[in-house]
């Protein structure tokens, strides 16, 4: 079970229900478009941003930097884009490849390409070479739009590009650079261009079905190459009704804070249809900085944010200030949320509602905490399942007659999302990789249902607290170690800033033997590792303590805050492989103590463990 996670209970989903009453106008519109919303409808992203432009033309939509978008000039903006890309034959079901910072210009070339029935391929701004090179290749785009910025990544490739598409590339001019514009070869300048290009409605968008495809998102990319996932309108606006509206409630007067990249689905499914739902004003951050967080809170008078867990972690790592509660926020939106600092960090910075959910690029539905309860993933009304799960054998329990067994609450296991009509499966670009996520024949012939690849705590009521990634558990000693649980007691450690546990093998053991890199608040020399081993011993059970511990200057990470685990196992312990101190918790051994090539002799030739 999730560290301080517990079931919910229905006195407090009941409180909570009373102090939203005032609420219930908003709730219920959203609730509304949730139910009556039909893939087949034709209503989109795009007929959205003109209804918001018509209704409240000088309501500010869009804050960058010093730039102040109304929803009149936003919508025109894109207009001019979307008549440019129209113009180069690009239009339903055609791929317009993004390659930007965070900035204006490409949430306009977004909200452009899918007003035309384009669909926006987000591409991740910390891709280059091969990597970029597969993803471009993955969607096919028919023309790029690219951030001068990002060019260099282009560049690289350049060569390796469908000759077609290397005609294709179109330069959006970094406006917030002081440094004079350099001509860049290969490149058609996009701002000239537009300047022609009529600002009224293309025809195109009230074509729109919400069956649709609007984005390409793409997966991390932490094992193995990335994978492109399908977001259509239909579940955008899902999640503007059932997110923005019914569960945080946003109004035209709000203001939400973005510096999470464009191309995480927080930003532009979470975020973007919150706010053009509500009509409210979206600030978007270049990057994300620490330092500048709350500064840039106050500086706009944001009264919501979204987050990622890990983000929450590097705030709530920086020194106290009176200041802390000096804003305007009353509601946050994200996952990733450990219950380990769920309380510190709410209470720290006086947060109201921390809107925590569940949900993947991929996943047919999503929990939301719409009900405002601590250290949970939220509330789901939809059919899943939560079912018993074999981590040694990495398959699902099945009963005597082949179907598989749900958990009881209180209980972890793998969680299950039934696919049907009202919940479809968009699945990824590759039909291969759709397919291999999928389980038939779950709890009667011929049903089907999507594997999250997610252990989840059942809490009851329709609610789940996430545990850990199928692939991030192992076992060990017979038991299975969740890594998320081991990562938090560590980080619960003073001195520890981070830790990214993983399994290692181990010559002569079964299973996987607990690793973790850890990164250090000042030198190793100022860990007591007695003190460390017995915070570790009383805080897990034996089999879940590490046996080795890696010291890491700084973790590496995604561009969406993940940690890359696929290296740290493959290094394993072996120090040949890095340069980097190890240290070991021996059998029967009171502490850590380094690990000296004679003792990882010893590991080897299996005569330790």
């Amino acid at each position: 079970m999730p560290l301080t996670a517990r079931p919910v209970s229905l006195i407090n989903i009941l409180r909570q229900l009373i102090h939203q009453l005032k609420d219930a106008p908003i709730i219920a519109k959203g609730l509304y478009i949730l139910a009556s919303s039909r893939p087949e409808h034709r209503k989109s992203i795009g007929l959205l941003l003109e209804k918001q432009a018509h209704k409240q033309p000088e309501h500010i939509a869009l804050i960058e930097q010093e730039r102040r978008f109304s929803y009149q000039q936003l919508n025109q903006q894109v207009n001019r884009l979307a008549h440019f890309i129209a113009s180069q034959k690009i239009g339903m079901g055609d791929t317009v490849g993004i390659l930007a910072e965070n900035r204006a210009e490409t949430l306009i070339a977004v909200l452009a390409s899918v007003k035309l029935g384009a669909i926006a391929s987000m591409m991740n701004t910390a891709q280059r070479g091969d990597v970029l090179l597969h993803s471009i290749n993955l969607v096919n785009p028919g023309l790029m739009l690219i951030g001068e910025e990002l060019s260099d990544n282009i560049s690289e490739i350049r060569p390796q590009l469908d000759n077609t598409l290397n005609k294709q590339l179109y330069l959006i001019r970094d406006t917030s650079s002081a440094d004079p514009c350099q001509p860049h070869d290969h490149y058609q300048e996009l701002e000239p261009l537009l300047r022609q290009q009529p600002d009224h409605n293309p025809d195109s968008t009230r074509l729109i079905t919400m069956r649709q495809p609007c984005y390409y998102i793409f997966t991390s990319g932490t094992t193995g190459l990335p994978k492109a996932s399908v977001m259509s309108h239909y579940r955008w606006y899902k999640s503007m009704a059932g997110m923005g509206l019914a569960s945080i409630r946003l109004t035209r007067k709000d203001v939400l804070y973005l510096a999470l990249p464009l191309y995480h689905n927080n930003a532009l499914t979470v975020s973007l249809a919150a706010v053009l739902g509500a009509g409210a004003t979206l600030v978007l951050a270049r990057k994300f900085s620490v330092r500048r967080f709350w500064d840039d809170i106050r500086r706009v008078n944001a009264t919501a944010f979204c987050y990622i867990g890990e983000l929450c972690r590097y705030l709530l790592n920086q020194p106290n200030s009176n200041l802390d509660q000096q804003h305007k926020i009353r509601v946050m939106i994200g996952n990733g949320l450990r219950a380990d600092i769920w309380m510190a960090f709410k209470q720290r910075f006086g947060i109201q509602h921390i809107n925590e959910f569940y949900g993947a690029s991929e996943c047919n539905l999503v929990f939301t905490n719409s009900f405002n309860l601590d250290k949970t993933a939220g509330f789901c009304p939809l059919p899943y399942a939560i079912v018993q799960y074999n981590i040694e054998d990495d398959t699902p329990v099945l009963d005597q007659s082949g179907f598989m067994i749900p958990v009881a609450k209180g209980e972890t296991g793998l969680l299950i999302t039934e696919i049907n009509q009202k919940q479809p499966f968009e699945g990824y670009t590759d039909p291969g990789a759709s397919d291999k996520k999928l389980f038939r024949h779950v709890f009667k012939p011929g049903d089907c249902w999507f594997n999250t690849g997610d252990l989840v705590l059942h809490q009851g009521y329709k609610h789940i607290a996430f545990v850990d990634r199928l692939g991030d558990t192992f076992r060990w000693k017979g038991e299975n170690v969740a890594t998320t649980e081991v990562e938090s007691v560590l980080m619960d450690y003073p001195g520890i800033s981070h830790a990214v546990v993983y399994g290692v093998t181990l010559p002569g053991c079964d299973g996987r033997a607990g690793m973790a890199a850890i990164t250090l608040d000042k030198s190793e020399q100022t860990i007591n590792w007695q003190a460390l081993t017995q915070h570790l011993q009383e805080k897990l059970p034996a089999y879940a303590v590490p046996l080795f511990l890696r010291i890491r200057p700084q973790q590496e990470i995604t561009g969406t805050f993940k940690y890359k685990k696929s290296a740290l196992q493959q290094a394993s312990f072996l120090q040949s492989q890095f340069n980097e101190p190890v240290y070991l918790l021996l059998p029967r051994g009171k502490h850590y103590q380094p690990l000296t090539p004679a003792i990882e002799h010893q590991v080897q030739q299996g005569n330790v463990f």
